[in-house]
């Protein structure tokens, strides 16, 4: 390793971290990179980690290996989306390559958070065509303000209607409005398409293979400092579960060596110091884990051999406890109340229903998922959960039903904040690319939504952009309606902005009423044929329903209680084989997330591995109706 004096090539982070700032000469790993792949959701980041993967030889000729390989998880690949930051490693000639695959849903931004101090550089991969988008602009903030050093990857350079040359005027815009220093507005830019496998530092002609963002990664990332020798510190950044190993914790060494067997204190966030002994060490090669026998400075590995070691901690020597700086997170914006099961049909289709095996549950998301919050209620059997989006709390519990759980969640709720002594409250920044017959309903519902026009840029090809700052429950079911509002030709992105003071009166929320079931039994042909003019049915014959539920939208305001179970009459006159056929229109079946944007306050969505329904929180009708009086004279309504 040469000595070389401290110049732009060293990340400003790394200055901070290990105060090397008054030190002429610094070793540096010139063998070693380590960067994340921030994007926009759909942009390609995984697709172009599959390629970089591919074309470093990580896989034999002959293996088969499925598309988007970092996305491992089942619901990753359900939804083509990436909610798990991972890392991998490639080797390019005689450098390492750490690559952190990171997720490009605002919902999941608290993964993009706590991975940039893993790294030294990142790859900014932007849309040819799309260009900036809302979530752009946040995980690039996080980059800049960790004074990470940026590449810019405009990928899909072969899509329809690419304008590589516009888009990094776009970008270099963003990089000047987010106050990027000189350094980092001097970024190289290089022209991909993911799905071929080529770049370019050409936008008008591709190289056919990616050798050009290889080259750009080892010429303008930073090399990590070499200080082996100095006192290890160890960050856990993400958290792993082996049968074998039990829990393991991921992350970088930032300063000094650890070794297999060697006796370390774990610093606790709440201050305690906790000794443990290395175990394993393990490094990345490809999409697998390997064992080494030591981590120098620099490293991405993970260890195990500590039980309840949490993102955040620090793992250092017994002689010589120094933290590094805790992880700093963006607090939740949305809520909701998860509480146990007491609808009639509780314990029916789940596996773990009481109140101890859900807050075990929650307590166990907590300490992976940073971004997440759980506080407890006046009842044992209710908990407010608190999370950056509905898709963000919307995972959680499609996760929990598929492993068996049942509950049943409120109406997402934002997160009021009190600053300077005024009430605010979460703003998101909305961009909709929307075709141009269409901006003027658009408008007008973003208007109703107490949304701001911050810009409106006509493209020239039919389509128009229009960026607004809205209250987030203004959103807040608002996607539904955006659909039928574009004919499902509409694209909306948005991501959180900043609080703002609290608008008066209400924002959004579901204008219809609800069809609810009298009584228990299944629902029958006759008995939705009855109802049907009455609104839109969200069953189908034979399901079963209960008191309370809610089985359709009503054309009107207010609520109506249906006979939904009827059976037709049957008589001697008229025997049942001689009805006329029964035609009935389709029934509307809401997917989770529809489940939870159409709630309203005084209703909950039941989840069962096997089934979504949506009820009313009081059952009973005469109850219900007792409770909007009180509400009424209460002034509340």
């Amino acid at each position: 390793m040469k000595e070389i004096e401290i110049t732009s090539f060293v990340s400003y982070n790394m200055k901070d971290y290990l105060n090397f700032l008054g030190d002429e000469n610094v070793k540096l790993r010139e063998d070693l990179r380590n960067i994340a792949i921030i994007a926009h959701v759909d942009h390609g980041k995984t697709t172009l980690v599959d390629q970089l993967l591919h074309q470093a030889g990580t896989f034999r000729a002959n293996e088969n290996v499925a598309e988007r390989a970092m996305d491992s998880n089942d619901l990753e690949r359900e939804r083509g989306i990436t909610i798990l930051a991972k890392n991998t490693a490639i080797n390019y000639k005689d450098t390492r390559i750490n690559i952190l695959d990171t997720p490009g849903h605002a919902d999941f931004g608290g993964e993009v958070e706590r991975i940039m101090k893993m790294v030294d550089g990142v790859l900014l991969v932007v849309d040819a065509y799309e260009g900036c988008m809302p979530q752009t602009r946040f995980v690039l903030k996080k980059a800049l303000e960790q004074n990470l050093t940026p590449i810019v990857v405009v990928n899909k350079i072969d899509r329809d209607f690419a304008r590589p040359e516009e888009v990094v005027d776009e970008v270099l815009d963003l990089f000047i409005e987010l106050d990027a220093n000189e350094e980092q507005l001097e970024f190289p830019v290089v022209y991909a398409s993911a799905i071929n496998g080529t770049a370019s530092a050409d936008p008008k002609q591709q190289d056919e293979n990616m050798e050009a963002l290889f080259e750009a990664i080892v010429n303008h990332i930073p090399c990590p400092v070499d200080n082996h020798e100095e006192p290890l510190q160890f960050q856990v950044a993400l958290l792993d579960y082996n049968d074998y190993v039990g829990r393991i914790g991921i992350g970088r060494v930032f300063r000094g060596t650890m070794k297999v067997g060697q006796q370390v204190a774990l610093m606790k966030l709440d201050g305690s110091i906790k000794p443990f002994r290395v175990t394993k060490i393990f490094g990345f090669q490809g999409l697998k884990r390997v064992e080494i026998e030591e981590a120098k400075a620099g490293d991405l590995v993970a260890v195990s051999g500590m039980e309840d070691i949490n993102v955040g901690e620090t793992v250092c020597p017994i002689e010589h406890q120094e933290a590094l700086p805790v992880l700093r997170i963006d607090e939740p914006t949305l809520q909701m109340t998860f509480a146990v099961n007491n609808s009639p049909f509780a314990g029916r289709e789940g596996k773990y229903v009481t109140a101890r095996k859900i807050e075990e549950r929650l307590e166990q998301q907590l300490q992976t998922d940073v971004s997440l919050r759980v506080d407890p209620t006046p009842s044992p059997d209710a908990w407010v959960v608190s999370g950056r989006g509905e898709l963000h709390l919307s995972i959680l519990i499609e996760n929990m039903r598929r492993e068996g759980f049942e509950l049943q969640v409120s109406k997402p709720e934002v997160i009021i904040k009190e600053i300077d002594g005024v009430r605010c409250e979460p703003v998101e920044r909305v961009q909709i690319d929307v075709p141009e017959e269409h901006t003027g309903s658009v408008m007008e519902s973003m208007g109703a939504r107490k949304g701001e026009m911050i810009d409106m840029i006509n493209n020239g090809n039919g389509q128009v952009r229009l960026i607004f700052n809205v209250p987030s429950r203004g959103l807040i079911g608002y996607s539904t309606e955006f659909l039928s509002l574009t004919r499902g030709f509409g694209i909306l992105n948005h991501t959180f902005d900043s609080y703002q003071p609290v608008e008066p009166g209400q924002v959004g929320g579901r204008r219809q009423g609800v069809l609810v079931s009298m009584d228990t039994g299944k629902a029958s042909a006759y008995g939705i044929q009855g109802v049907e003019e009455r609104g839109v049915i969200f069953v189908e014959p034979g399901t079963e329903v209960y008191e309370g539920m809610i089985v359709g939208e009503h054309n009107r305001e207010n609520d109506l209680v249906v006979n939904i179970n009827k059976m037709k009459q049957q008589t001697n006159v008229r025997s049942a084989t001689k009805d006329q056929t029964v035609s009935m229109k389709k029934p509307r079946i809401m997917s989770l997330e529809e489940s939870l944007e159409y709630l309203n306050e005084d209703e909950y969505c039941e989840v069962t591995p096997e089934s979504i329904r949506l009820r009313k929180k009081i059952l009973d009708k005469n109850e219900r109706e007792k409770a909007a009086k009180k509400k009424k004279l209460a002034g509340l309504s």
